[in-house]
This record gives structure tokens, sequence and C-alpha cells, in this order.
């Protein structure tokens, strides 16, 4: 919809807002679109053409009606003129009104609420890893928008070797998690790299870069194309209703799992950190050892992470088996875990510039990777509890 020559615009590979009035560049008013068969909605990204030079007031006026109205509390909108390159921008949230006040430096300038990460950017980032030896990618099926869901494998293994899971973008939304899989990519692609080479002597990764790729075109929050929420379906997933948990669900059946990590977003909490496993039945209080450990571990290897604050522990025997990090650590008993990255900043080491980033989500995995070879010796099946 356009106004005295600005226009606003979503009709692109992850786009959402829904246009209510722009008659200029001071009365831009926008929706947030909820995904497209469930009423979750808080992501948005769209472009903004026409108004270089003049002060824009754009106004979201349903965010008080979003999923998450905590996450806009010191909240700020990212802003890119290249699609590349994202900063933070002026942002306040009143009266269940966000509202960014904004000059465009360029034609045509596109906002979103955390760097986006596209199809085509996916599908680069698998073609790059499979040109390495070491490397293979495994289709076990589709998506129900027909997409295929990527697998990496990592390193060839033997009887002994250890099967480590990452996985990420459950839900789509949450685009830090791929761009964290950018950097752990990167570094499991580098066989010359001395923690990839020590690693992949012992065990084999496998790397799930983007659980709902569905989602992710649609420019969906947290559901794929059926309205299905994929970090509730690990217990009961079928192939009509979430055939990408269904599929990798049955491989990781097929390779066992020693170890899994499952990474996602926050909306409401500056910072990052790990949730576990603590509410799975029959677990024994030496069980949670090592998640503690890998808490204290990676807390210690970087300013980024944090263990101070996070989510509620479930009370033992009440976890939710349905979530994936619990479903994987009660199937295989092995440590499963969820690492949350901020949509804000990590205010124990803040960014006023560019606030939590790609380039900072890539570095992270890095960390984690290098805490996962240092307690590569400790990962592996726990028995249950009076066995």
């Amino acid at each position: 919809m356009t106004g005295q020559g600005v226009a606003v615009s979503a009709a692109f590979d992850g786009g959402n807002i829904e246009v209510e009035r722009c008659a200029g560049p001071e009365d831009i008013r926008l929706n947030i679109r909820a995904d497209n068969a469930a009423d979750f909605r808080q992501w948005f990204y769209f472009r903004l053409t026409g108004a270089r030079g003049h002060d824009c007031t754009l106004r979201l006026l349903n965010a008080g009606a979003c999923s998450y109205p905590g996450g806009w509390e010191n909240y700020q909108a990212c802003a890119s003129v290249d699609g590349r390159t994202w900063v933070r921008v002026p942002t306040s949230y009143a009266a269940g009104v966000l509202t960014i006040p904004y000059r465009p430096p360029a034609d045509a300038i596109y906002f979103a609420y955390f760097a986006p990460y596209s199809l085509d950017r996916h599908a680069a980032l698998v073609a790059g890893a499979v040109a390495h030896p070491h490397v293979a990618l495994e289709v076990p099926g589709q998506t129900l928008d027909g997409r295929d869901i990527d697998i990496l494998r990592f390193g060839d293994g033997g009887l002994t070797a250890k099967q480590l899971w990452f996985i990420a973008r459950q839900h789509p939304g949450e685009t830090m998690a791929e761009w964290w899989m950018e950097g752990l990519i990167a570094r499991l692609s580098d066989a010359d790299d001395p923690v990839t080479a020590g690693l992949l002597a012992e065990a084999v990764c496998h790397v799930v870069p983007n659980m709902n790729p569905d989602g992710s075109a649609r420019g969906n929050l947290r559901t794929n194309a059926g309205g299905a929420n994929l970090n509730r379906e690990w217990r009961d997933a079928t192939v009509e209703t979430a055939p990408e948990v269904f599929h990798v669900r049955a491989k990781m059946a097929e390779t066992g799992v020693d170890f899994c990590l499952d990474v996602h977003g926050d909306e409401a909490l500056p910072v990052n950190f790990i949730a576990g496993y603590e509410g799975i039945p029959d677990l024994a209080t030496d069980h949670l050892a090592l998640l503690d450990d890998y808490r204290a571990e990676l807390a210690a290897q970087s300013p980024d992470f944090q263990t101070a604050r996070g989510y509620p522990k479930a009370a033992a025997g009440k976890a939710d088996l349905r979530i994936c990090t619990s479903y994987l650590a009660d199937r295989f008993r092995c440590l499963s875990m969820t690492l949350e990255m901020p949509f804000k900043d990590h205010d124990p080491r803040p960014d006023a510039a560019q606030g939590w980033s790609p380039a900072r989500a890539r570095r992270l995995a890095g960390d984690v990777l290098d805490v996962t070879y240092r307690l590569r010796g400790r990962l592996g099946r726990f028995e249950r509890s009076g066995q």
C-alpha cells in the first residue's frame, strides 16, 4: 500500500506485515499478521520505500495483542539498507503500540524483528557444507509444502562413535538460531580445525539447520504450514501434522542420541541461557551433574552466556514430554538441552548498535562446540533411577 510515494511491502521470503494505513511518511499504520494457520504473532519483516530523507513514524498497532507483549519492553527493532547488515534503531512501546521513528538514508529500508535468515541463504549454507568431503547431506522427508528437510552429517564414525545432534529453528521466527548454525557449520566444515578433528574422531555430528522451512518462508513466528508448533510435537508427531519432527525423530531412532542441543530464541529475557530436562521421569540427582557442568563450562568459556537467569525448572516428574529437550532426554537418557538466545541483547555484555546479532550468535556456536569437545568423554546414556 502506498501514500504520497511511500510504500510498505512484505511480499518476499519470510515477510510479515499488514498495512492498515500509509498516508505519508508520518502516518504509517501497520499490524503484525498471525501465523498462517495458528494464532501466534510477533515476527515482522517488511520493506519501506519512497521515504528517503523524510522523518517517518511507523506504528505497529497490534503489538500489545502479540503472543509475547513483554518482549517489547526495552526492545529495539532491526533495520537494514542492503538486507545484509542490520542495526538497531530507536523503538518505543506504549499503550499496546510499537513505534519506530526513522529517517531512511536510502529509497528502500528493511525492518525486522530480528535479522532475517532466508531460504536462499539456507540453501547456500547447505551447499557450502556438503562441498567438504567429510560432510554428507541426508533428506529423510519433505514438509507439508514439499520442501526438503535437510540434515547435515559431519564425520563417518564407527561402531563406538557417539551420536551428537544439533537442531535449530523449530520456531521459524527465531532466526538467530540459524545464524548460530552458520557458526557451528563453519567450524564443523573445517577439517583442519583441531576441535573439529578431535570431536569427529570420536563422534558423528548430525545438524538440522532449519527444522521449519515452511514457516520460515511464510513469515510465521512459531508454526509450520499446518499450524503445528513443532516443539510441542515430539511425543505425538505424525507425517500429516508435523512431518518435520516425524522424519527427524525417525532418523534419531536409527542413529541413537548421545547428546542434543535444540537452538531457539526468547522474546522476553535479555540473556543467553540453557533450559534442561530437570522434570523428566525417573531422574536421579546425579544425572543432573553433567547438565549443570555444561552450563558452568559455557559460562566460563563465554561472557555471552550466563546461568543466573532462565526458565523455571519443572518439578520432578512434571516435564512436558511433548517438548524436544524433555522428550529426547527421557527416551534416550542423554544430555538434551535447549539453548535460548535473546531478540533484544545479552544484558551482561550489551551492544548498543546491534544488540544480540548474527555475528555474536555465530561466535557463541563456536564456544558451544569447544565446550562439547571438552565434555565429550561424559556424553552418553544414563540409566533410569533405581536401575
